[in-house]
């Protein structure tokens, strides 16, 4: 996903673009396929906000909405949940969660989870404050954020004084660090928590991106939030960001491993195929 709206966004602005892709398929992780007449995802399972717009839209919207393109989405606010402790349905929200999380697993892990909503939505203050396209994992997050979002965000760190700076920092962090500042403990808790990071990015919490996970606990606690299923799968995502990438020009090579970049002076000028293939990069450095 990150690479094809790489792509994307650089074929949209004028770039010459090609995408080298290992897989027979594009989109990596993220994919559909079938097997004996059943159609299956892979990667990322839990989406919410491709209907959003705006400055705090998803950021995968802002994508396809600067490609053109747009996905049929099926909405709902509930799933069901088969675990060891019982089946119950999880619904979206905080307080039909905590209902579940006291009668399934009992009063410490409701406990812990409020504990974890108490830490983490301040927080999502300066994550909301943000352009999701500006977060990542660099003290760059400040700069790129700059221009028009800038005031936004600064009021929304005065407003919050020295907990705004933290929640700042925070961000750039992995998710795990926040739930194991909070020593929590409950298994089922830190199961879960785990769960959605793997259900969002595809990783654990020790790898998933703090800005993420408390820009997801910002939408699913608001009033209304739904979910959001993609009709034809995740494999309906990678289609649209492809047909934009090739709407504006650029190209995609599947069976195309890249073993090496070529450096020369330092600079990038090409990168070495499995199998001994050398693709050039154009002299403008695009």
């Amino acid at each position: 996903l990150g690479g094809l709206c790489c792509a994307g966004l650089l074929a949209r602005y004028g770039q010459d673009v090609v995408v080298l892709e290992s897989h027979d398929r594009p989109g990596g992780a993220a994919h559909s396929f079938d097997v004996k007449g059943f159609h299956f995802d892979s990667g990322p399972s839990l989406f919410s906000g491709f209907q959003s717009r705006g400055p705090q839209a998803n950021p995968l919207a802002q994508v396809l909405d600067a490609l053109g393109e747009s996905v049929p989405c099926a909405s709902y606010d509930s799933w069901m949940v088969h675990v060891p402790e019982g089946q119950f349905e999880s619904r979206i929200g905080p307080t039909d969660f905590l209902k579940d999380l006291e009668t399934y697993v009992g009063l410490d892990a409701t406990r812990e989870w409020q504990k974890l909503l108490d830490a983490v939505i301040p927080i999502s203050a300066a994550a909301m404050a943000l352009p999701p396209l500006s977060i990542r994992g660099d003290l760059g997050i400040l700069s790129t954020a700059a221009g028009r979002y800038a005031p936004s965000l600064l009021q929304s760190l005065i407003k919050m004084g020295p907990r705004g700076a933290l929640g700042a920092t925070k961000l750039l962090r992995p998710f795990s660090e926040i739930v194991d500042s909070l020593e929590l403990k409950n298994p089922f808790v830190r199961n879960w928590i785990d769960l959605l990071c793997f259900l969002l990015a595809g990783v654990k919490s020790d790898s998933a991106l703090s800005a993420e996970m408390v820009y997801m606990f910002a939408e699913w606690y608001k009033p209304g939030c739904k979910l959001e299923y993609p009709l034809g799968g995740s494999g309906a995502i990678i289609d649209a960001l492809v047909r934009g990438i090739e709407k504006f020009g650029g190209r995609l090579a599947l069976n195309s491993h890249v073993e090496k970049i070529l450096i020369e002076n330092g600079r990038a000028v090409g990168v070495k195929l499995r199998g001994g293939q050398d693709r050039a990069c154009e002299e403008s450095g695009r």
